[in-house]
């Protein structure tokens, strides 16, 4: 039995994406699960299991008669799907009453169920919120039924206010997979047997690394797995180190150049280190070369001449503080504070260099 475990979808969200992509990237959040579900057809999957949040919230009816288009069309795969914190059932949410004309399969109440697709030899453990947050352990109270039947259990949490668990105490319960969603990036907790499968397309530019899905087989008794990179983008933090020559257009420069080396199809937040003119101010506005930018952060400190204005301040405050850290080396923390602390009283002073 071949399955896909995907979760996090968060169709309808708006991720910051920067100028040249903001206006597209929801869009693009729907094309990626649709190229999903065109792997589940090319390859036959027998399962897709969705481990909640398919919608950043509450799904319009228009929505899901779209993604109903999209399950439509599959012709062997059965999608298995719950609603996560983010597109919890409420009392009027369209999930509950939505006849679905593909094969899809919802757990539709907060009360644990069970799914059983005899012909595939599995059973689907699961439930679905129907409130934003849920404190109680519910998924450590769910045990397998084993009668020569695999059972995998679709789960979404495992902090405080999401259905916590205990990694240890899910494995003992015996099922051969659990499907976790809630957490944006994938993760391993148990090998082959347990995996949060991140989020499909990057969502926030804290989302960094690779993101896609989880692949799987199980077969003989036996579960092996696979995580497949899928996203067409990714949020990457890249520091760009100044000179203490640089200019703006200098480092404007530095930063097209580390970005096409790195990938311009990704989504930037960039942090620029070092020392720099005491003179020049990096306007980072009119950095963004390719428009794929969400953050620039001048971290860089000014590179003072301070022989020459230890001798201009001789004998005050100033003069003193460049005396007192006159053994600092370059790029120390030393360094910095001192860097920090003439700048301040330079501006206090209302001087220039």
């Amino acid at each position: 039995m071949k399955f896909i475990h995907t979760a996090d979808i968060h169709l309808g969200a708006e991720p910051d994406a920067g100028s040249s992509y903001t206006a597209k990237r929801p869009e693009e959040l729907w094309n990626s699960f649709e190229r999903l579900l065109n792997i589940c057809e090319e390859e036959q999957t027998d399962l897709l299991l969705i481990a909640g949040d398919l919608f950043h919230r509450q799904p319009l009816l228009r929505e899901l008669k779209e993604l109903d288009y999209l399950f439509s069309r599959l012709t062997h795969t059965q999608v298995v799907l719950m609603a996560g914190n983010h597109d919890y059932l409420k009392s009027t949410s369209y999930y509950r009453n939505y006849k679905w004309q593909g094969p899809v399969h919802m757990f539709l109440s907060q009360k644990p169920a069970c799914m059983e697709f005899k012909e595939l030899g599995v059973r689907i453990y699961g439930l679905s919120y129907e409130e934003r947050e849920i404190t109680e352990p519910l998924y450590e109270k769910i045990l397998p039924e084993k009668r020569g039947i695999s059972s995998i259990l679709l789960a979404h949490g495992g902090d405080e206010k999401h259905i916590p668990f205990r990694k240890n105490e899910l494995l003992k319960l015996g099922y051969d997979y659990i499907a976790l969603g809630h957490i944006h990036l994938p993760a391993e907790l148990a090998k082959d047997r347990m995996y949060y499968a991140g989020s499909l397309e990057p969502t926030d530019k804290n989302d960094t690394g690779k993101h896609g899905y989880i692949k799987g087989e199980i077969k003989n008794g036996r579960t092996r797995t696979e995580f497949i990179p899928f996203a067409s983008r990714e949020y990457v933090h890249m520091e760009v180190e100044a000179g203490r020559e640089m200019t703006g257009r200098e480092m404007k420069e530095k930063i097209s150049l580390a970005i096409r080396e790195r990938g311009i199809q990704n989504i930037y937040k960039i942090i620029l280190r070092g020392f720099r003119d005491p003179d020049m101010i990096y306007d980072t506005d009119r950095m963004d070369s390719y428009g794929n930018i969400v953050e620039i952060l001048d971290e860089t400190k000014p590179a003072y001449d301070y022989e020459k204005l230890k001798k201009q301040n001789a004998g005050n405050l100033l003069g003193w503080y460049i005396e007192s850290f006159a053994e600092a080396k370059d790029d120390s923390v030393e360094a910095i504070a001192l860097a920090e602390g003439v700048q301040a009283m330079l501006e206090a002073k209302g001087s220039k260099l």
